[in-house]
């Protein structure tokens, strides 16, 4: 495909055949077709060609090659290949050939004798071999019955190098001492003694320096897609029968075990099972500080092992791991069109077919005023060259291939060009609490202390047997006394009193954890001090665990689920950006007032005691409000309601139906990142939609230029060819974008 016209034909095409729904991406020349019925794809590829094109499944995934050129020649196939030094080839020729043709036809003092000769055969290579390209298109097009772009091109440059050789053989042109002065407008004078071999050169240069510039950027803006895909590890040292064994990464399996040393790439997705360590993730998720991992600590593919050595168990292989599946959604992102998109594609369908006309019409009008066949062919060529539609078909495209790239640098998933549409309109955004506003998991708060008792003490005490239960309270505190006293003592007759706590012996001394509720059964209240501790720390959303040993109660630990560093200033750049946080979470109203109050968000916006189904419900009656919802959101029990809301953002931390349902995936799962989501999607549609009006204002604009005489040919192919190239410009300002 050479032009938005060429998309819009095959789509149109591919839409006609039963049973088929057809997206065509001018940009990154590809089809994404869905179809059901009797039709194959061979059917599909037979309509391409029977369109005039040519087509191909893609071909499967290759494994990394060694050599980073290699890599680059899989990823980007066409423009890296001889497509663009051909292109390259006939833009020098026509650069070189056809300057001194305009400086010839421009400065009266360069015009020797028989001047115009010279320019003809300097010319006629720049018309005929490096403006081939347009010819063969507008000819295959004329046989299908189609006019694209490039029949705009031909006609116009072939026209004024026509209208020259019948100047120069049949007029007064060719005459010896011919001289010839240029005009920014079109010219009155006699037709015989006027040639346009610079109009012919020059537009057919210029629109190549475009397409050239044009194929460059959009390699530019896939980068990120294309670097990406290329993150990956190449080959793994795999454990088979005690000893390390290195293969190529493609006969990696699930369950196979394998070996990551400090500074190697982590192969795939899977279990650590062995060894301790730091893992680098910044570039699959864009966060800068090493995660520390260990035993039963899921790692991601293409991260990188920064301290130990690690054992690893492959759960997720090829096109199951995440590096994949981010791979995945961000190209059918970048396949994805916008709705206003979808309206410059019907507009570039009978555009060309419309100008054909328009020039005719112009052709036809000046004749019938009197000025003469020169200055009326000279209107209509102008009028043929200037009207490209090019940068209408690439306006959405470019716009998302840079946006979605760099989103996936920065961990931001965006799912297509619908999702852009959303988070222009977003004023309110519901929170999950657990996992995405908390860590999700208890940790030990705080520590109180009856008079004359020692807080190691307490804390050896209780963690050692809680050490020996399994829930995630005691979890919770064993860690945390772990944390902050090192080796615990061993529990001997450790008993489980199921719904008030444990029991055992440490130390010599009998000791209880649990409810209050055991501790008085016992006969062991809590002291007056240690009872108004309990009810402030509840009050705050913490759960109290008694501690008592020697027939006293002695202490109260205090666990919570934590506020994730960053969740206050998360929502305060979410209020920033216009939007209205709300707090849902299925936990008691005390548990949810308390963490609402800690991030900021007011009282009135905490749903509380939610039950998973009643999400969609909160979600559901925030938008009968007249409110344009986000969610974000991590687990299962998110799923239903960030499919319901306007836009859904899940956590990549969460669970795969979360991110199914979500439209935005944050893969490093910090709240921050969500408003940095936003700002990056309302920026790429705010660059799609200032591309868009570029590009309709330029033809709205130079269409009656050139039809009223006010444009040269050659100016009018130079303007064009700058249109296509400050679109894709424009587009590549999305690089720049930053977190903030």
């Amino acid at each position: 495909m050479t032009c938005a016209s060429c998309a819009a034909r095959v789509e149109k095409k591919l839409n006609r055949m039963d049973g088929v729904t057809a997206t065509v991406n001018y940009a990154t020349e590809k089809a994404k077709v869905g179809f059901e019925g009797p039709v194959a794809v061979a059917d599909l590829i037979a309509t391409v060609e029977a369109t005039g094109y040519t087509a191909a499944l893609p071909p499967p995934p290759a494994p990394p090659a060694a050599d980073p050129q290699d890599r680059h020649e899989v990823a980007d196939g066409k423009a890296q290949g001889g497509e663009l030094t051909a292109l390259r080839q006939r833009l020098l020729t026509a650069v070189v050939l056809a300057v001194p043709v305009i400086v010839m036809a421009m400065v009266p003092a360069a015009q020797f004798d028989n001047w115009q000769w010279l320019s003809l055969t300097l010319a006629a290579p720049v018309v005929v071999y490096a403006g081939w390209p347009f010819h063969r298109a507008a000819w295959t097009n004329l046989r299908h019955g189609a006019a694209t772009m490039d029949t705009l091109v031909s006609v116009g440059t072939l026209a004024a190098f026509g209208w020259s050789l019948w100047a120069l053989f049949f007029g007064d042109a060719g005459m010896a001492g011919m001289t010839d002065s240029f005009r920014l407008t079109v010219s009155r004078q006699a037709g015989g003694s006027q040639i346009y071999l610079e109009a012919a050169s020059g537009v057919t240069a210029f629109i190549l320096a475009g397409r050239y510039f044009e194929a460059r950027a959009k390699r530019r803006a896939g980068a990120a897609l294309r670097a990406l895909l290329e993150l990956g590890a190449k080959d793994v040292a795999v454990l088979r029968d005690g000893s390390e064994v290195r293969v190529p990464i493609g006969e990696l399996a699930v369950g196979d075990h394998f070996v990551v040393r400090p500074g190697e790439k982590i192969a795939t997705d899977g279990l650590v099972s062995e060894g301790t360590s730091a893992v680098d993730a910044s570039m699959l998720t864009g966060e800068s500080v090493p995660v520390e991992v260990g035993p039963g600590d899921r790692v991601a593919g293409a991260t990188v092992n920064a301290g130990g050595r690690l054992v690893v168990e492959a759960t997720r292989v090829g096109a199951d791991t995440q590096l994949a599946r981010m791979a995945r959604l961000v190209e059918d992102a970048q396949n994805g069109k916008a709705a206003a998109q979808r309206l410059a594609d019907r507009i570039s369908a009978v555009f060309v077919p419309a100008v054909i006309l328009l020039a005719l019409g112009t052709l036809g009008v000046w004749l019938a005023l009197g000025e003469g066949p020169q200055a009326a062919f000279t209107a209509a060529v102008a009028v043929l060259i200037i009207a490209c539609p090019c940068a209408l078909g690439l306006a959405t495209p470019t716009a998302l291939l840079v946006g979605t790239g760099r989103g996936a640098q920065l961990g931001i998933l965006i799912k297509g060009p619908e999702v852009l549409e959303s988070t222009r309109a977003v004023d309110t955004v519901v929170l999950d609490k657990t996992g995405t506003v908390t860590t999700g998991s208890m940790t030990l708060r705080s520590v109180l202390v009856a008079e004359g008792v020692e807080e190691r003490d307490a804390l050896r005490y209780a963690g050692a047997l809680e050490h020996a239960s399994e829930h995630p309270i005691a979890r919770a505190v064993a860690a945390g006394a772990t944390a902050r006293t090192g080796v615990l003592p061993a529990v001997d007759g450790f008993r489980n009193l199921p719904g008030l706590g444990v029991e055992g012996t440490v130390d010599g001394r009998t000791v209880l954890a649990g409810r209050e509720r055991l501790l008085a059964e016992r006969d062991m209240p809590l002291p007056e001090e240690l009872a108004r501790a309990k009810a402030a720390a509840e009050a705050d959303g913490g759960t109290a665990v008694a501690v008592a040993w020697d027939g006293r109660a002695r202490a109260v630990l205090v666990v919570a689920d934590a506020v994730k560093d960053g969740s206050a200033e998360a929502v305060r750049r979410l209020r920033g950006l216009g939007l209205r946080p709300v707090l849902l979470t299925g936990d008691n109203a005390a548990v949810a007032a308390a963490v609402a109050a800690q991030v900021g968000i007011a009282a009135q916006d905490v749903h509380a005691e939610v039950l998973p189904e009643d999400k969609v419900a909160v979600v559901r009656a925030l938008q009968a409000e007249g409110r344009t919802v986000a969610m974000v959101g991590d687990g299962v029990n998110d799923a239903a309601a960030l499919a319901q809301a306007d836009l859904g953002l899940a956590m990549g931390t969460g669970t795969d139906a979360a991110i199914e349902a979500g439209d935005l995936t944050l893969v490093r799962g910090d709240l921050r990142v969500a408003a940095d989501a936003i700002r990056l999607a309302r920026r790429t549609l705010r660059t799609i939609r200032s591309n868009l009006f570029w590009a309709f204002a330029y033809n709205v604009a130079a269409l009656p230029l050139a039809a009223a005489g006010l444009l040269n040919p050659m100016i009018a192919g130079a303007a064009m060819a700058f249109s296509s190239v400050f679109v894709v410009a424009n587009s590549l300002r999305l690089r720049a974008f930053t977190p903030r």
